[in-house]
Formats: C-alpha cells, structure tokens, sequence
C-alpha cells in the first residue's frame, strides 16, 4: 500500500544505514547531535520523525545541510570534506552555542523567530563564511573562541530585535521560506564584513 511519508521519517529513516549518500548521513548525525545533547542550545527543539515538542523539521535542517556539505566538497574536495566530516558536529554545536549567547534573550524568549527553521537555515548557509572567519581569528574553523569572535559583530549589526517575532522579523518576511532564508543569511555575512 502507498502512503505518504512525512519528508522528516525519510531522513531519520535514512541516516547512515539506508542511504550510501554521505552528506545525508552527516546531516542526519549532527541534527541528532543537536537535538539530544545535554549541553546543545537546540536540544528537544527539532521534531525527530516529525514528532517532539520541537518546532523545526528535521527534513529542512538536513537538506540545508546536505546543500552545505554538497558545495564544501564541490570547492574545498573531498579532503575537506572529510576535514568537516570528523569536525561538523563539533562546529554546530559550538555555533550554536555562540548564537545562543550572542542573543540570549532572543534564544530564550517566545516573542522571537531565531528558532524557526529559516532563521537556523539562515545560520546554516552562512556557516562557511563564519568557518573562514574562524580560521583567519584562531587557526581553527571550529574552534569555540574562534566562532564566538567571527560572530560577535551580529550582536551590533543585527541585533536582537531582528528576531522579534511581531516586530522586524515579520516586516522583513521576503516571500515565502526561501526568500526569508536568503534575506537573513545576506544580512548575516553581510553584519561580519569589516565596516
């Protein structure tokens, strides 16, 4: 009988056993990662099998990883997609974590979008902007302090009140998921350019 998958029981399902693509596997890894650890600032927040009381699919998550991963090896080769292979877990948690102590009350608070699936999306596709920061600041892409410094400049440049929900947030919905998605993550490698 055919029935209709939920798009995130297809990436649960998937993970290493099932699917031979790699950058499913690693997507679906650090999404678990993020989601269970006991120090993740994402733990229980993303819905697992499309359940949980988290509010972000997993299956978005994953395919915005899966297009990060696709274009690291396609410029960096498969040397540095291994690099990022054995360190990708190690990065999101530590980019979120700096995200989460950049905007503490935003993080915190119900009357902010940072923990929507575009806002994490948006944090998603700049991540390898941030990385090269990283690495220019501390010799290491996924290095906590090196993170936490390539950020620090979005606390002035964008600000909290970006992510309030009712006020900038929605003034600044551009057309759906995925035009909000691009408009966030230009103002994000847009707030760490040198003024």
């Amino acid at each position: 009988k055919h029935t209709r998958l939920n798009p995130s029981h297809l990436i649960s399902l998937a993970g290493r056993r099932l699917y031979a693509d790699p950058h499913q596997a690693l997507a679906h890894d650090i999404i678990r990662r993020l989601n269970e650890e006991e120090d993740s600032p994402l733990r229980g927040d993303i819905k697992i099998l499309g359940v949980g009381r988290g509010r972000v699919s997993q299956a978005s998550l994953a395919d915005e990883m899966g297009d990060l991963f696709s274009n690291i090896e396609k410029i960096g080769g498969t040397n540095r997609f291994k690099e990022f292979e054995q360190n990708g877990k190690r990065f999101f948690l530590n980019y979120f974590k700096a995200i989460q102590s950049l905007f503490p009350k935003a993080w915190a608070g119900r009357k902010y979008s940072i923990k929507t699936g575009a806002a994490l999306r948006a944090f998603i596709r700049v991540s390898p902007d941030v990385m090269a920061r990283s690495k220019e600041l501390k010799n290491d892409p996924f290095d906590h302090f090196g993170i936490r410094e390539a950020i620090k400049p979005w606390g002035e440049r964008i600000g909290e009140g970006r992510f309030e929900t009712d006020g900038e947030w929605r003034k600044k919905l551009a057309g759906g998921t995925r035009g909000t998605v691009e408009l966030l993550a230009r103002e994000l490698r847009d707030g760490m350019k040198a003024p």
